[in-house]
Order: structure tokens, then sequence, then C-alpha cells
């Protein structure tokens, strides 16, 4: 069961000794997996996140955001972590007077540039405790949202087939499992005179590429900016990391849209995840033509 606001702060050792009246609570908008508060207190602001209900079912482990978040706040690319509320796992970080990026401006040369040197920095940290598959994870979506009885489109088999194969190709050169965010949509960036990255729930050792193609897939990227934020992380750009650039970017809509169908199951936010669900699988089939599909498969296998 979840805590209030006043309980969680109840929690906290800092602030045991500091009057309910002393501090003011601000609900902050934006998630759709958690309720966030800003906190008020004693001339500091914090963020305290009290988790959604059975998020547990969407891949997200608690301990392993706060292992990320820890270290990343640490680099100062992430909000420092202030206190980790145990066993329900809401953490208090401090609050980033940092401003949103809108979409049409992250999608300019220099900030791509700048995304790409904090995932570089990301993609650095000391190793992290748990693994992140994109592939496990959508395989882990389907079960659960066949265990809730939530409709599948009708070719989703066919999609499934498609997702197999591309994990065969990948696998056959993987790449080194390194630290990555996984979930570097627009709303978990905030900028001042620095760049930072919010919301490690999706946190875990895994492919670079995913980070890059999720980050490229939620900002809408042309093949031109594409290009440009390869040459930025590795100066270099080659075919084959085109291809794992756009199959990776497939299964990141596709691992949206899974999520969206466990969501239509389990969350009790007012959210229209049906919607959100059916947006993505459009993105899928319109982001894996045939010919090119076979194409990027062919690249990846035979260029590791």
């Amino acid at each position: 069961m979840s805590l209030t606001v006043e309980e969680a702060i109840a929690r906290v050792p800092l602030w045991a000794a500091i009057q309910r009246k002393d501090i003011i609570v601000t609900p902050l908008s934006g998630g759709i997996t958690n309720n966030n508060y800003r906190l008020d207190i004693g001339g500091e602001s914090f963020v305290l996140r009290i988790t959604g209900a059975n998020t547990e079912l969407l891949g997200i482990d608690r301990n392993q955001e706060y292992e990320a978040n820890l270290l990343a706040g640490r680099l100062g690319i992430a909000p420092e972590v202030v206190y980790f509320i145990q066993p329900e796992g809401y953490l208090v970080t401090r609050f980033i007077t940092g401003h949103p990026i809108p979409l049409e401006e992250m999608r300019q040369p220099e900030n791509i540039r700048r995304v790409m040197e904090v995932v570089r920095k990301i993609h650095s940290m000391p190793p992290l405790s748990r693994s992140f598959s994109v592939f496990r994870i959508i395989d882990s979506y389907v079960e659960t949202a066949r265990r809730y009885s939530v409709p599948f489109p009708e070719n989703f088999d066919r999609l499934a087939g498609r997702i197999q194969d591309a994990e065969s190709a990948l696998m056959t050169h993987p790449e080194k499992p390194c630290p990555c965010h996984n979930d570097l949509l627009n709303g978990n960036f905030l900028a001042d005179e620095q760049l930072y990255v919010l919301d490690w729930e999706y946190a875990g050792m895994g492919d670079l590429f995913f980070d890059l193609a999720n980050f490229s897939d939620h900002h809408s990227l042309s093949e031109e900016q594409d290009e440009w934020l390869l040459n930025c992380y590795f100066s270099k750009v080659t075919s084959t990391r085109v291809a794992h650039l756009k199959i990776m970017k497939v299964l990141s809509d596709l691992r949206e849209a899974a999520w969206g169908l466990v969501q239509i199951g389990i969350s009790k936010i007012d959210f229209d995840f049906r919607d959100y669900a059916d947006r993505f699988f459009d993105r899928v089939h319109q982001n894996m033509p045939d010919l090119e599909w076979s194409q990027w498969l062919k690249e990846v296998t035979n260029n590791g």
C-alpha cells in the first residue's frame, strides 16, 4: 500500500524535527507512472517520488533506480539523491531549477551534441547490478499484458517474428553491455548551465545503441540528424552503426507500445494508454519497411 506524502515525509530522518506546517508541498505534473512532489523546506527544495502501483510489472526495480540515480548524481548529470525510503522504494532528490528543452530546440545540432556528451558519461559509469535487454523487456510486457487480457493488434504475431530475427542478427556481433538510461524522452531532460537527466527507473546494463535510438526516436530525428548524432557519439559514421540505430529505433517504438499495453491492464492513472500504445504500434510499422528492414539485419550480421 502506498504511503501518503505526509507519511513519506515522516520517514526521512533529515526532516524528523521539522513541523509539517513548515513544509510546502507542490504536486509536479508530467509523469504517467508515478506521482512527484516538490517539497520546500527551510530554504531548500527537494523532489519526492511516490511510485505508482505495480510498477515492477513494467520492469522497474526501485533499488536499481536508486543505484543509478546515485551514481549519476555524483557525476553531476542527475539530481543528487538525498534519501531512499525503503521498502517502498521512494526517492528523495534535490530539486533542479532548470528548464525543459522544447523538442524543436533539442533537435538542433548543438543540443544533440550536448546530449551525446552526457550519454557518453552515462555509458562510462561504474557497472550497474541489473541488466536491460529490450528483447526481454518486450517479452515480459507481452506476457503481462496477456495475463491481464489486454487486446493485441491483429498482426502482432508476425511482428514478433520479425523481432526475433532482429535479436538473432544483433547477437551475431553483440555490443559489450554498459550502463544505460533507457528512457531518454524529452521530459527527462532539464537544462541550466548544464544538462541533467531525470528518471532512472529503467537504467541497467545494456546495448548503448538503445540509448541512442531511444533519444532519436522520442525526438523524431531525421536521417541527417541521426548521422550527426552518431558522429557526435563515435566521431565516425558507418553503415553498420546506421543499421544498428535503425533497428533499435523500431525496438524502442515496440517497447513503448508494449509498455502501453501493460499500463492498460494495471494503471490507476487517468491517461489514455490505449491511444498511447496504438500510436507506437503505428510507428513500428512505419519505421520497418520490408526491404530496408532486411538490409539492416544483413548489415549488422555481416559487419560487426
